[in-house]
């Protein structure tokens, strides 16, 4: 057996967060249980897990301090309350059934045990670090989460700790807001009037970056820190090091023009992935886009079939859609230019998964109210992120 779990309950200083191993006592986690009781390290001294003094629970019980205990104050947390709350927490396991009885003696676990150095309340200390590590224990022998689980869940979730949430294309359609308007000033009070949704992209558009930089994405994480922001500067040449610079500035896509070179944009996608952002190809211009898809070695995560603002009297280039996904077909296909509120069902119908929307929304008198209505008119609800939250 080599089971693992993981639990956070409890608020405040007094949080409790615990990770523990279960396991057989001559597999590895036996192996972790003896090097840890005899390998001691300072401040963050191992001790048995006791129900009182002299009691210790079966399975037998091994906690780690994971922050580093400075003085006797802060030993005793340890050496007292969450010393008790987990050794009750494996007992009453085992009494519930959780671990099963007749393998106690051939088991044993080891938990690692958070206590803040602020943490005052002994009674509060005890509950929380008790039901973080039952829980914990029971996620580990019930193998919790299933992969499913986790694959269904990743996009949704937050850390609390982190205090911003990292967005992800998960959940088409979206509307991307751009902003090509190069003054900065402007571009920030515009963007803190978008309404905060989980449908929505932001833009940081050719003109805005040519003249700031790709500095100017820091600009608008201060505005708006959980955004999904693209920064579009139409690369045509050293796709890797811009794609880099993208990742370095803190953004979440990078665009590539499907007029570059095919090494060129091949380059960016591998560094794009490699950093952990998106690839968007952009198609302004260029008459066979699927074309250019067939000769890449890994696809784009989004293309973008895009009408310039100096054509905007031809005809979208919208239909081939379906034909772009049967080439890509874990891709997101984007549509932009002139894509008006009017439009918006027809792009759907077509099978856009993302509408770029530029002076429709930037340029309106409220952009606000602008914004909302192309929000309404994707019809896609809201992640209940409460939900999410306290599902487990």
């Amino acid at each position: 057996m080599f089971q693992i779990g993981e639990a956070l309950i409890g608020q405040g200083s007094e949080l409790a967060h615990v990770d523990l191993m279960i396991g057989d006592k001559t597999g590895p986690v036996g192996q972790a249980f003896a090097t840890g009781l005899t390998q001691l390290s300072a401040g963050h001294t191992p001790l048995l897990s006791v129900i009182r003094p002299n009691l210790p629970p079966k399975p037998s019980t091994l906690i780690i301090p994971k922050v580093t205990v400075k003085n006797m104050d802060e030993a005793a947390k340890i050496f007292g309350p969450a010393q008790a709350a987990v050794a009750k927490a494996v007992s009453d396991s085992v009494e519930e059934g959780i671990i099963p009885k007749d393998q106690t003696e051939d088991i044993v676990v080891v938990a690692s045990v958070f206590i803040h150095p602020d943490a005052t309340d002994y009674n509060k200390i005890y509950r929380y670090n008790y039901g973080a590590t039952k829980l914990a224990i029971q996620r580990a022998m019930t193998g919790f989460p299933d992969i499913d689980t986790v694959l269904e869940e990743a996009n949704k979730s937050t850390h609390a700790i982190m205090g911003f949430k990292v967005t992800r294309l998960w959940n088409p359609p979206y509307l991307q807001v751009a902003f090509d308007n190069p003054n900065l000033e402007f571009v920030l009070a515009a963007i803190s009037q978008i309404p905060k949704s989980d449908h929505v992209i932001i833009e940081a558009g050719t003109p805005l970056i040519k003249r700031y930089g790709v500095d100017v994405i820091s600009k608008i994480r201060e505005v708006r820190a959980d955004a999904f922001i693209v920064a579009d500067l139409k690369t045509l040449d050293t796709g890797n090091l811009e794609a880099r610079m993208v990742a370095d500035a803190a953004g979440d896509a990078i665009v590539v023009s499907a007029l570059a070179p095919i090494n060129t944009i091949n380059k960016l996608i591998e560094e794009a992935h490699k950093t952990g952002i998106y690839a968007v190809m952009d198609t302004l211009n260029q008459p066979d886009p699927i074309s250019v898809l067939k000769q890449l070695d890994v696809m784009p995560d989004v293309i973008e079939l895009h009408r310039g603002i100096d054509i905007e009297g031809t005809e979208h280039a919208w239909g081939n859609i379906a034909d772009i996904k049967k080439v890509a077909p874990k891709a997101l296909v984007a549509v932009a230019g002139g894509v008006r509120l009017d439009k918006v069902p027809v792009a759907l119908s077509q099978g856009a998964d993302i509408l770029v929307v530029g002076r429709a929304i930037a340029g309106a008198r409220d952009i606000r109210e602008s914004a909302e209505q192309f929000i309404n008119a994707l019809n896609k609800p809201e992640i209940d992120q409460f939900r999410v939250m306290t599902d487990f």
